[in-house]
């Protein structure tokens, strides 16, 4: 399918079906700790980006595998950028609610939260996942990179806005990278601004897999334990991939794994992870690919990912 992808083992969400809504990359931020690539098209401009009706044609066809959808804890929509720029991600969350009995998920920057449509498109979701790395104009710059029409401003009162009258689950990442919005005014605002949305949780991120920008540096877990201490409703740690059961005599093709890492680089474990795999086998297959050039493996803060080739 050309934009379903999975099930993979969500750290977050359980197993997850994920729907990619757009093209690589199209976004209205740059961040320095994107797996995905530098941003190609930098915009702020709704539109149909991909067809609508072809993404739903995947999702009833997907449909049709009882079998495969009684697995699944949840449909989650992402993109290779923003998802809410696409014009058609409302009809698409209530197709899946006409016709799937599974929660819906939305994973998205949050900064278009601060237009009406845009709320309205998400009102049905079950779980909105919205990022706020920074609430200072100067940091919010140097690790979104936004385009000039993604405002800080816009994005914080839009988040308040959308918490206000959203039915479901907001739960609020933030993602920390050190020496660029790690410092002790930066938290302050954060937890200031934070307890003004008031998020279900707050989900503490930090830089894990190779970034777009080397400087894109992690801090450790005890700073992340410091910094969750420091706000007054529920933190989530977001760590590597816990141990869970494995489909141990699960299989998995080149064009399933290789599907998996143009979305973002992978260490074997992950892969083993989020596609079921016992963990001998997914380190085999990922070894044969990079033999035959159909992968690269790369070293990052000392662990080795594999990702497909430029």
């Amino acid at each position: 399918m050309k934009y379903l992808f999975g099930p993979v083992n969500s750290r977050r969400l359980g197993i997850s079906q994920g729907i990619d809504l757009l093209p690589p990359k199209i976004c209205n931020f740059n961040c320095i700790y994107c797996e995905v690539g530098p941003t190609r098209q930098l915009t702020c401009e709704r539109r149909q980006y991909v067809p609508t009706e072809e993404i739903i044609r995947e999702i009833d066809q997907l449909l049709e595998d009882r079998a495969l959808v009684d697995r699944l804890d949840v449909f989650t929509i992402t993109a290779s950028g923003e998802p809410t720029l696409h014009t058609g991600i409302g009809t698409i969350i209530d197709h899946l609610k006409n016709h799937a009995a599974k929660p819906v998920a939305v994973l998205t920057n949050g900064s278009l939260l601060h237009l009406a449509d845009v709320r309205r498109d998400l009102a049905n979701a079950d779980i909105i996942i919205p990022s706020l790395d920074s609430a200072r104009e100067e940091s919010f710059r140097r690790i979104n990179r936004p385009a000039g029409c993604a405002p800080l401003a816009g994005l914080i009162d839009g988040l308040i806005e959308f918490r206000k009258g959203f039915q479901g689950e907001m739960w609020l990442e933030i993602l920390l990278a050190k020496g660029i919005n790690d410092s002790p005014e930066d938290i302050d605002a954060l937890v200031r601004t934070v307890m003004k949305i008031k998020p279900d949780r707050v989900q503490l991120n930090t830089v894990a897999r190779p970034p777009l920008e080397k400087f894109a540096l992690p801090l450790e877990r005890q700073e992340l334990e410091a910094v969750a201490s420091r706000f007054p409703l529920p933190v989530e740690i977001l760590v590597d991939f816990s141990t869970r059961k494995k489909e141990k005599f699960r299989s998995a093709s080149a064009d399933e794994i290789i599907l998996m890492l143009k979305r973002r680089p992978c260490t074997a474990a992950d892969v083993s992870e989020a596609l079921g795999l016992d963990t001998d086998l997914a380190a085999t297959r990922l070894t044969e690919m990079a033999d035959t050039n159909l992968i690269v493996k790369t070293k990052h803060h000392g662990k080795e990912y594999y990702q497909v080739p430029e």
